[in-house]
């Protein structure tokens, strides 16, 4: 059966964290139950997997992953309900983030075995897919190493930042969670916890290197060209 490296792109604009996670689901379980039913067939009558890119904000919220500590999280239910945020324990790797308006988060949702069969591969091209966009606004953005997703001179003392954070779930070469990206977010939200489990680094955005508001639709269509690029994938909306 021919792989299929077309990618349907959703922008879902501003949408509840849970009603996201669980549109995330119904794809990710499609595309599994298509590769079992594939099993089962001729490879002529095979049909091939789909593959999506979801662009989305959320409304203000803290998710912890399964390898998480919640003592991560400084502030108890009262306090998440006074700042109007949400706090979920979800099924992705890594430690707990914040999402909220303001940041781009980016949830492919891939066959892998459409592209290739390679999570450290997947990983390191979607922290290059936030690199290069970075590079179109003249920030110098790194990996550090040990450490997933984006950062801002990791290997300088007190000035390590990290502007990307990353964290995936892969089952049956199945993808879904992904990136998030602060681009215009508002970053004290990020005082309310250890962010991805890593003391003594702070985070920052791409308002906050340049010093003035970005447009996010033109952050999307950059990391939608670099991915396409990388990928070597398709995106059809």
């Amino acid at each position: 059966m021919n792989k299929n490296t077309q990618v349907i792109v959703k922008d879902l604009g501003l949408m509840d964290y849970k009603t996201c996670w669980d549109y995330q689901e119904v794809l990710f379980n499609e595309i599994v139950t298509q590769k079992t039913n594939n099993r089962n067939l001729i490879e002529a009558e095979q049909q091939p997997t789909k593959n999506y890119l979801l662009l989305v904000e959320h409304p203000h919220v803290y998710t912890l992953g399964k390898s998480g500590n919640e003592n991560n999280l400084l502030v108890n239910e009262l306090q998440l309900k006074e700042k109007e945020a949400t706090y979920y324990k979800i099924n992705r790797g890594g430690d707990i983030t914040y999402h909220g308006p303001g940041q781009l988060v980016v949830y492919p949702i891939l066959d892998l075995d459409n592209f290739f069969t390679d999570i450290h591969k997947y990983l390191r091209l979607l922290e290059e897919t936030v690199i290069l966009t970075l590079n179109e606004y003249n920030i110098l953005a790194e990996r550090s190493e040990g450490e997933t997703g984006v950062w801002i001179e990791p290997n300088v003392n007190n000035k390590a930042r990290k502007i990307c954070a990353m964290g995936v779930k892969c089952s049956r070469w199945v993808t879904m969670h992904g990136l998030a990206l602060n681009v215009n977010a508002n970053l004290s939200y990020f005082n309310n916890i250890v962010p991805c489990g890593i003391v003594n680094k702070s985070v920052t955005s791409i308002h906050s290197e340049l010093g003035k508001e970005q447009n996010i639709a033109e952050v999307k269509n950059k990391i939608k060209k670099h991915f396409a690029n990388l990928f070597k994938a398709t995106l059809v909306n």
